[in-house]
């Protein structure tokens, strides 16, 4: 099983979006140098606990600092953005980084209502016509014409670019069988659902169908994970991560809170609920212990790999759980 890692730059309480930055540049240097075969970055707006708003713009340095590990995004919300042009970005990083370039697409806002119509400048966003979009920009990528006349008197440039990665972000049977059908890979986000189902990995494969981007089906599946040294280690930094979902949840704004905050918080019967409903979208315990569930998950499932994301207040820890795991697995 190959080992991925999702980073949407997490920014702990007190600390700066510059030292959350810099905080995903030592990570993504680390993973590079353990043997992760890719990282990507999330796209969020009007977010204080998370720094990436511009996934592409963290691609470009991120490559340029790293020598081998695949970068990309996890995702582009495409809804937000023009074909033509998200064609253009991703075939001149993969011009400037050939065979490590992934584009990765979401179909969520990446936020709230209020920015979701600011990046529109007020008007109503289409929700609707998203993969008529992703084919278009697929059009664009491989230098075919597409369909909409929009774009048949134009070129993405630069021409002759090496095809980047491409790939549907998504937690549904329907972009399953839609990520097979345009013949480009399917990350599964169990770290949202917490349904990874052998039939939605089923319908992604049976509908695929090769093409210029990938000539056979492509799965990982994406988890939030703590790991430790001891599981008792683990429960503590992930008690950090339980907090924030359930602020997430209930729209309160936050940045990371240390353990000690959370564990000491006053969390109604409720809350405690809604906490062990969420456990069901990560993976908490000793780095043994994850990886013999993400084992299981591959003898499963047939997952080609895991995409790690891992959250906590500590970035030393979070640093060693990416440590741990590629001691276990890679």
């Amino acid at each position: 099983m190959k080992l991925s890692v999702l980073d949407q730059t997490p920014t702990s309480d007190g600390q700066t979006s510059a030292e959350t930055l810099q905080h995903s540049i030592e990570l993504a240097q680390l993973v590079d140098q353990l043997g992760y075969n890719r990282i990507w970055y999330s796209e969020h707006h009007g977010s204080e606990n998370i720094a990436s708003a511009s996934p592409e713009i963290l691609i470009a340095h991120i490559a340029s600092v790293t020598n081998q590990i695949r970068v990309g995004s996890g995702g582009i919300m495409l809804m937000h953005y023009s074909p033509l042009k998200m064609a253009e970005v991703f075939k001149t990083l993969s011009t400037l980084y050939p065979n490590r370039i992934d584009f990765g697409v979401g179909r969520a806002p990446g936020g709230d209502r209020m920015s979701t119509y600011a990046l529109h400048e007020g008007r109503q966003p289409k929700m609707d016509n998203q993969y008529d979009k992703l084919k278009d920009t697929i059009m664009l990528m491989t230098e075919n014409i597409p369909d909409d006349s929009v774009y048949k008197r134009t070129l993405a440039a630069p021409a002759g670019a090496p095809l980047p990665e491409v790939w549907l972000l998504g937690s549904s049977g329907s972009s399953a069988a839609q990520a097979g059908r345009f013949g480009i890979g399917y990350s599964y986000a169990q770290f949202i659902s917490g349904q990874l189902s052998a039939s939605m990995l089923d319908a992604y494969r049976t509908n695929f169908t090769p093409s210029e981007i990938m000539a056979t089906p492509q799965v990982n599946v994406g988890y939030f994970v703590m790991a430790a040294q001891t599981s008792e280690e683990a429960e503590y930094h992930a008690a950090s991560l339980d907090l924030n979902l359930l602020f997430l949840e209930k729209g309160i704004p936050f940045q990371i809170l240390s353990p000690e905050e959370a564990m000491n918080y006053s969390y109604t019967e409720m809350d405690k609920m809604r906490i062990q409903h969420n456990r069901s979208r990560f993976l908490v315990g000793s780095a043994k212990e994850v990886a013999d569930t993400l084992r299981q998950h591959d003898e499963q499932f047939n997952i080609n790999e895991a995409v790690i994301g891992t959250i906590s207040h500590s970035h030393e820890a979070r640093l060693q759980s990416y440590r741990l795991l590629a001691t276990e697995l890679l």
